[in-house]
């Protein structure tokens, strides 16, 4: 960064105070707190979360330095539950990320689950990767197909999986159209997340703990049960 283009001394030093305030803010907040999902506090924490990134940025630009503490941004954070005590109805939201890591590999899985189906149509539609892929999730349930993975030459990516609570349940095919619009984040019960950033975290031992034993070329490749 030019020097133009870094912020003054000033400007760090006022981002400096803008977290002691903000602390100081957070520990109102705090000690007033009327539940456990009290808004303030999480508005505090926001505040917090913001005046400090903000900082660290300042701080890195003009002196190349970095604070020894991280706090997690108002998006890394779900808000406090305002959902149902007593629901009646939850929705699960999930989605999982893959790469196509070994396109033939994923070819020659669909086109054995299509030589297997006597109802196939003449116009072969796994040799392409879209194709195949269409036959693939069509014919395995979604939870198979995390599980097995490598077996159609796919490679995890992130996942997240999100439970939402509701007074009711939805009325049929009311929001298929459209159907991870409107998610209220506070009516999440819960919520799981899987990330390789995560790993970055793991020492050597726990990444020896991590690491699946590889399939042989023949055992990985074993012909699929496509009659279900």
């Amino acid at each position: 960064m030019s020097d133009a283009a870094q912020p003054t001394a000033a400007e760090v030093r006022a981002a400096a105070e803008a977290v002691k305030t903000a602390l100081d803010r957070h520990l109102a907040a705090v000690e007033r707190r009327s539940g456990e999902d009290d808004p303030a506090v999480y508005e505090a924490f926001n505040q917090l979360a913001a005046a400090a990134e903000a900082y660290d940025e300042l701080l890195y630009d003009r002196y190349d330095e970095v604070t020894p503490f991280e706090i997690p941004g108002a998006e890394d954070a779900l808000p406090p539950y305002t959902g149902p005590e007593e629901p009646n109805a939850l929705s699960v939201l999930i989605r999982r990320d893959y790469s196509v890591v070994e396109p033939q590999r994923l070819l020659a899985q669909a086109q054995r689950v299509e030589a297997a189906d006597e109802d196939a149509t003449d116009t072969e539609v796994s040799g392409t990767v879209h194709g195949a892929l269409g036959i693939l999730f069509g014919e395995f349930e979604p939870d198979e197909i995390a599980s097995r993975h490598k077996e159609f030459g796919l490679e995890e990516g992130d996942s997240t999986l999100w439970v939402t609570a509701a007074e009711d349940a939805a009325e049929p095919g009311e929001w298929l159209e459209a159907p991870f619009d409107g998610v209220d984040p506070q009516a999440v019960v819960c919520r799981f997340d899987v990330s390789a950033v995560f790993d970055d975290e793991l020492d050597g031992d726990d990444l020896e703990d991590e690491i699946e034993p590889e399939l042989d070329e023949d055992e990985d490749l074993e012909p699929l049960d496509a009659d279900r």
